[in-house]
């Protein structure tokens, strides 16, 4: 349902419409057509008018200089007719079928023209149709076409899914920038840090004479103080790639000695800042750790396995773990017909005890 349109807005609406009817009945009926624009064997009557109103590209062509400012004609190479046509016809009548087949094209023509409402258009399309099988590419385009808004919504959404997208296979299709600001982001969705070594060492493992050398950069993003002492003796010292790797053993070892409570001295650097005499100003700046030792929780590792607790009173839910005890709800708080359990899977509570009215 279309949503209201404010009064005060009314008139506005009212002129923007007219003005964009009154271009496209020009248009088709080919009068004031100043502009051809020229691609392949086909040609596309236009106003420069609305191009430069809509293109930085077409802009700074038709306002220059250059001899091309002043041809009718204009050739455009690296462009399909048929996108090309799609988005003329939107620049005059907000009208365009996007699909999942043409988006990447109208994207690229919208980037390479500097078409700012159609890039908007494309970029909500590609947001709303996030899924497994396509958000490792969509994040891929953000990147290509610097588009940090995309990037980064298709970045978190594979996050939020790290352990399902770990093993599609254009995860290990990834380049080393790429990989790094998905390892290193902390919304990744992992229970145990041992998951995301195991994921790395998986991509390295696709194409080792060439990864091997990305591994110094590419561990500094694995959290190795949240695994498991036994962990990094037993399979991440042990591992031949990293055994056999001088570097790599030196990072191991502040992680070790991390472990007993010994931290590498952090040198602090000095900045300039405005002042008058030559040392006035200077400002220390802390100095940070290196990335290997980063021991943030990721998203995933704040989960607990619960215990749920019901009677007629009220639900209680108990850590077994942390040995902690949580008020979950009081029969006052809600309905006597009704109580609801929250799992991150569907339960079975079949010979458990429980018992939900």
């Amino acid at each position: 349902m279309a949503l209201p349109i404010n009064p005060t807005d009314e008139p506005r609406v009212y002129q923007q419409t007219l003005l964009q009817d009154g271009l496209y009945d020009l248009l088709e009926n080919d009068k004031l057509v100043d502009c051809v624009l020229k691609i392949k064997d086909k040609e596309f009557p236009c106003h420069r008018l609305v191009l430069c109103a809509c293109s930085s590209y077409f802009r700074s062509i038709f306002l220059s200089d250059l001899e091309e400012s002043k041809k009718k004609e204009i050739v455009l190479e690296d462009v399909e007719p048929g996108v090309m046509g799609l988005i003329l016809k939107y620049l005059y009548t907000s009208k365009i079928n996007v699909t999942e087949h043409n988006v990447q094209d109208i994207f690229a023509v919208a980037n390479m023209y500097q078409i700012p409402s159609i890039f908007t258009v494309c970029v909500s399309f590609l947001q709303k149709r996030l899924s497994l099988s396509n958000c490792l590419a969509v994040f891929r385009l953000g990147l290509m076409l610097d588009c940090p808004r995309l990037a980064v919504s298709a970045r978190n959404y594979a996050c939020e899914r790290f352990q399902l997208i770990s093993r599609d296979e254009d995860f290990f299709q990834l380049l080393p920038s790429e990989l790094a600001a998905i390892l290193s982001n902390d919304n990744l969705s992992v229970e145990t840090e041992e998951t995301v070594f195991e994921a790395l060492m998986s991509w390295v493992s696709r194409d080792t004479e060439q990864r091997e050398k990305e591994l110094p950069g590419l561990l500094d993003c694995v959290r190795l103080r949240l695994v498991t002492e036994d962990y990094l003796k037993e399979a991440v010292e042990k591992h031949k790639l990293i055994a056999s790797n001088p570097e790599l053993r030196e990072k191991l070892q502040l992680v070790r000695d991390a472990h007993t409570g010994k931290m590498p001295d952090v040198k602090k650097s000095k900045s300039k800042e405005g002042g008058g005499a030559e040392n006035d100003g200077d400002k220390e700046e802390e100095g940070l750790l290196p990335g290997i030792l980063n021991d943030n929780l990721r998203f995933g590792m704040f989960v607990r396995d619960l215990i749920l607790m019901v009677n007629d009173t009220g639900a209680v839910a108990y850590d077994p773990a942390g040995n902690d005890c949580f008020l979950a709800s009081l029969s006052t708080q809600i309905p006597k017909n009704h109580n609801s359990l929250v799992t991150r899977e569907k339960p079975d509570l079949r010979g458990r005890g429980a018992v939900l009215r």
